[in-house]
């Protein structure tokens, strides 16, 4: 009798699998059904790569997910703690760090509750400048070629965010140029970030509507393993997977719609959980190595300083382009010494300026801070800004010796090159143009919004910070009598500062110190002495 019942005990099993196999299929066509939009239109469910290539989406409008369909990165943890560190500090950092192994247990939408809770409690709504100084960098520098290839043959674009709208809006319509961005919205109380976001059910599909005009053709991309509200009422959908989006290259800076030309914040790598680990580790080593290349710098000798700082990691790499100073020494015998004219990088390229030829120079400043003047080994001298004024004390300081100016008025960190203020082609016929470049791993020695008496000690934080100085060819200032013949005062900065572009492979800009202050600080860069920090 057993032996009979095993023949049926199959048969039972094998129709009982048929129809849950069935009924999974059903389940499977309803749940597309679904994703259709309400007027029965035919939805195509797609790989991105292959079908898009060859379609015309001139005429389109192209809805998409922005971090499954443009962002090369699966994980958004990078970008919240940019916002932990550099508007808040390096404890609140730490607790966002603390916090990564329970972020990578729980689902994606209890995980960004959690980031923005530690990254926006307490932050001041007015003063948060993170989504537009800082993270814009990083989130260029993650988009993929192939998915910004693709967005940028629709008609219109809208981009669909999971992170607070503060965080991408900038990042998206100033340097991509999409024209509608949609992120989750945060509760303010007070006029600060209280860390809760509000409730996100269907109010981006409403938004989505309220911008799409009645014979806009929509397209969505978004990633296969999520499901979004907004995607039902679009015709076509076109998948991303996480393998694809691993073979995507990263979008080189030429192809920029925008060029990234400033930045802030001083964190010079990508915060990912193990490089914040091995930040977290350096930091305790980091300061007391920083105050002891500080205390070397103010009291070493320059015969022996190079070789001690090189021991400790710092590097400085020295070009003499120049015939000079030996050559030019003949000549300067005179009332006035040479005007070294260089690109501004740091606080400290006079500094290394000076290092380079062992010999002490005499520097101009701007906007340099209190304790900086005070710690520095050469001598400084703050310039107001009124031009008579200034080319009075500049020129009392070259018939003492030679004199370091920076015409560009503030730092660029990025290769590019400020426009160069023409008051130094009119007070000397000895200029030697000089070109910068700096090099950091961890930690970036300038800064628009925080504490700029920190900056030489976080650039000396770094584990082995380089400098490279090039000297070039001495140039003419402008004579005393101009004629029609001679260059102008204009010509010459313009030439300086195409010379020095030259060299480091930097590009020219007509931008000023204003126009860096007012992306990264929201002001015009003039700050009172008695509030100078």
């Amino acid at each position: 009798m057993e032996i009979k019942a095993l023949p049926k005990a199959r048969k039972l099993i094998l129709f009982v699998s048929r129809a849950l196999l069935k009924l999974h299929k059903n389940h499977t066509k309803a749940l597309k059904r679904t994703l259709s939009n309400t007027h029965g239109s035919h939805f195509k469910s797609q790989t991105l790569t292959s079908p898009v290539c060859t379609s015309d989406l001139s005429q389109k409008t192209l809805i998409f997910d922005v971090e499954e369909t443009l962002l090369r990165s699966p994980s958004v943890f990078p970008y919240f703690m940019l916002v932990a560190c550099e508007s808040g500090s390096l404890i609140r950092a730490f607790v966002l760090f603390a916090l990564y192994p329970l972020l990578f247990l729980v689902n994606d939408e209890l995980s960004i509750k959690i980031m923005v809770m530690v990254s926006f409690f307490g932050i001041k709504k007015d003063g948060f400048r993170v989504g537009s100084s800082v993270l814009p960098k990083f989130l260029l520098e993650d988009v993929g070629v192939e998915g910004f290839d693709v967005l940028r043959r629709g008609k219109k674009t809208v981009g669909v965010s999971k992170l607070p709208q503060v965080m991408v809006e900038c990042f998206l319509k100033d340097y991509l140029e999409i024209d509608y961005v949609f992120g989750r919205e945060l509760k303010v109380f007070g006029g600060y970030f209280v860390g809760l976001m509000k409730e996100n059910k269907n109010i981006i599909k409403h938004r989505i509507n309220e911008v799409l005009e009645e014979d806009d053709q929509t397209v969505c991309f978004s990633n296969k393993s999520v499901k979004r509200d907004w995607i039902s009422g679009s015709k076509e959908v076109y998948m991303v997977s996480n393998g694809e989006k691993k073979t995507w290259q990263i979008l080189p800076r030429e192809r920029y719609p925008k060029d990234l030309i400033f930045h802030d914040g001083r964190l010079a790598f990508r915060p990912e959980p193990l490089n914040m680990l091995v930040m977290f580790m350096w930091f305790p080593f980091a300061i007391p190595l920083s105050i002891f290349r500080a205390i070397i710098a103010l009291t070493t000798p320059y015969s022996a300083l190079i070789p001690i700082l090189a021991f400790t990691g710092m590097q400085l790499k020295l070009t003499n382009n120049n015939s000079t100073p030996d050559a030019m020494s003949h000549g300067h015998k005179q009332h006035k010494g040479r005007l070294y004219v260089c690109n501004h990088r740091t606080l400290l390229d006079p500094l290394y300026l000076s290092f380079g030829l062992k010999k002490p120079f005499a520097a101009v400043t701007y906007s340099l801070s209190r304790m900086s003047e005070i710690l520095s080994p050469i001598k400084t001298v703050r310039l107001t800004r009124d031009r008579d004024q200034d080319a009075k004390t500049m020129d009392k300081m070259l018939k003492l010796g030679d004199l370091v100016v920076c015409p560009e008025g503030t730092t660029c960190r990025e290769p590019y090159l400020l426009r160069f203020s023409p008051l130094f082609a009119e007070l000397s016929d000895h200029i030697v143009p000089v070109a910068l470049d700096s090099h950091v791993t961890m930690f970036y020695g300038t800064t628009a919004s925080g504490l700029k008496c920190l900056d030489p000690f976080l650039f000396m934080m770094n584990p082995n910070p380089v400098y490279r100085v090039q000297f070039l060819d001495q140039i003419h200032g402008v004579s005393s009598q101009i004629s029609d013949a001679n260059p102008t005062r204009f010509d010459v900065a313009n030439n300086v500062q195409s010379e020095i572009g030259k060299t480091l492979g930097f590009e020219c800009t007509s931008l000023t110190r204003k126009d860096k202050y007012l992306v990264l600080a929201g002001n015009e860069g003039f700050v009172s002495t008695s509030n100078k920090r």
